[in-house]
């Protein structure tokens, strides 16, 4: 057997300073995507996540109401806190939107519609794809309601807790999906291959992403902003020295950052990036529409491994 000379099966490993460089949006070489991940947890069902630990140390069975109520915060009262934030501030959102919100949540819904946020497939629920018992059916329902309520194309994803099968990107691809955040590997998109033609891996967050800072790492309040400056202070002196554009992405959970000790630290966060003249804020199929353009090789590149990767793949 040919060993498989990649270090992973949907793209060839390169350094980021082995990249062409591309000319920045508008010249303005640090681009931020608002991705506010906003969710449907049923009360019947097991929470994907939670704030509390059960009582006892005994798995909590449904239902699981602090942990429920949790998350219900985000969708009463965090989501019309960081709406506010982001309208007075004129910044579009990238809406990672669990599909059955448009039927649980339809004034919230209805909201997010009437501030032109581009909608971002994000599942049915906030269950893997991995746990659903069809994912094609499923990535079709969800992109068909998104599409009917929006009137947008839909061509970005990003998986319920990131997951996939090893058919998920063919899957998507399949359905007009030309932009997936699952496969967070740098700070620009990477051209990553499926069996249906090249897509684009588009940047996400672990560490300026909410969960992991706050549910996990328990960061303090002001570590948000923190690390933003950090983040910042590093992208700049990279695109000062011409190593090219970056993508920095806020990952936003309402029940998270929407709580007024955090959101104070988010508010005074975009104060930061609105005042500077190297940002520019654009929504994930901007930057997909940017990055297409700029780089204008369609991923061409790929179409020689289509067929290279080992079997049970997925490439």
């Amino acid at each position: 057997m040919t060993p498989n000379p990649w270090s992973n099966p949907r793209m060839p490993y390169a350094m980021s300073t082995e990249r062409r460089l591309l000319e920045p949006p508008e010249g303005r070489p640090i681009i931020v995507n608002v991705a506010i991940n906003i969710e449907r947890w049923p009360f019947d069902a097991p929470m994907p996540r939670g704030i509390l630990p059960p009582p006892h140390g005994k798995p909590a069975d449904p239902p699981d109401v602090p942990n429920f109520a949790w998350v219900e915060y985000g969708m009463r009262a965090g989501m019309p806190r960081i709406m506010r934030m982001l309208e007075a501030r004129g910044i579009k959102a990238s809406a990672l939107l669990n599909a059955g919100v448009a039927e649980t949540y339809p004034s919230l819904t209805e909201a997010i519609l009437k501030l032109d946020w581009e909608m971002v497939g994000h599942g049915w629920i906030q269950r893997s794809l991995k746990n659903e018992p069809d994912e094609r059916a499923t990535v079709e329902r969800c992109l068909g309601k998104l599409r009917e309520i929006s009137g947008q194309t839909v061509r970005a994803w990003l998986g319920p807790g990131l997951g996939e099968s090893t058919e998920t990107p063919e899957i998507l691809k399949e359905n007009g999906i030309e932009f997936l955040h699952d496969w967070y590997v740098e700070d620009l998109p990477v051209w990553m291959r499926t069996r249906a033609g090249p897509m684009l891996a588009m940047p996400y967050a672990f560490e300026l992403n909410d969960v992991p800072m706050y549910v996990i790492q328990h960061a303090p309040s002001r570590d948000w902003l923190e690390r933003v400056e950090a983040t910042l202070a590093v992208y700049e002196e990279e695109t000062q020295a011409g190593l090219g554009p970056r993508v920095m992405t806020l990952s936003l959970h309402p029940h998270v950052i929407g709580v007024p000790h955090v959101a104070h630290w988010l508010q005074r966060t975009l104060d930061l990036l609105c005042a500077r003249d190297d940002v520019i804020f654009m929504t994930s199929s901007e930057i997909g529409d940017w990055f297409l353009e700029a780089d204008g090789t369609g991923g061409a590149h790929l179409e020689s491994y289509r067929e290279a990767a080992p079997a049970g793949s997925g490439g």
